[in-house]
């Protein structure tokens, strides 16, 4: 079971418009499956390196990566993703730019779903037991605002109960996208 870090809202437009961006989001994906550096990133990518570079000093700015200097290798930088439990001030203490960078943000999130959800599909058949492994449930609760947010914590809590910390998954773990998604229903 990994540890679950405090929870950390970010109320800064700024570190919520450079967490939003989607080459640094892309960025911040790659890195959660290891370190990296800036050449590696930017092939992965399809970027330039000093384009890589600039988005991963951007995000390292803010606290969500970090430089790993003991495998620097003379001007080589290598770089991690920043574990955390990342909130966002809820809509009624946004101000419009936080709207604004969050619609973004929530936007390539939804299309990032879709990618993989196709991907999955296109690659059942080569999966083996994985193919079994795709996860769907549909649900309506019937919740107050109080219940909703336990709700929550305790989902957040399950994650972590079962992720398995920094090198001690099983050798047959893989990583696999959990996504949560609540809408109070608007008749």
């Amino acid at each position: 079971m990994a540890e679950q870090p405090p929870a950390r809202e970010i109320t800064d437009v700024e570190a919520l418009r450079a967490f939003a961006h989607p080459m640094r989001q892309k960025i911040e994906q790659c890195l959660r499956r290891g370190p990296a550096n800036s050449a590696a990133l930017a092939r992965e990518l399809g970027e330039s390196t000093g384009l890589v570079s600039y988005h991963l000093r951007q995000l390292a700015k803010h606290g969500f990566v970090e430089e790993v200097p003991e495998l620097a290798k003379g001007r080589e930088r290598w770089w991690r993703a920043v574990a955390g439990d990342r909130r966002f001030p809820p809509y009624s203490r946004q101000t419009p730019q936080m709207r604004e960078a969050l619609t973004e943000m929530h936007r390539l999130n939804l299309a990032e779903l879709i990618d993989s959800a196709r991907r999955f599909g296109e690659a059942r058949d080569t999966l083996g037991p994985w193919a079994d492994a795709a996860l769907f449930s549909r649900a309506t609760l019937r919740v107050d605002p109080d219940q909703l947010r336990a709700f929550f914590e305790e989902y957040i809590a399950l994650l972590y109960r079962y992720s398995a910390p920094e090198g001690e998954a099983a050798p047959e773990a893989r990583t696999v996208l959990v996504r949560l998604l609540g809408i109070p229903e608007i008749n």
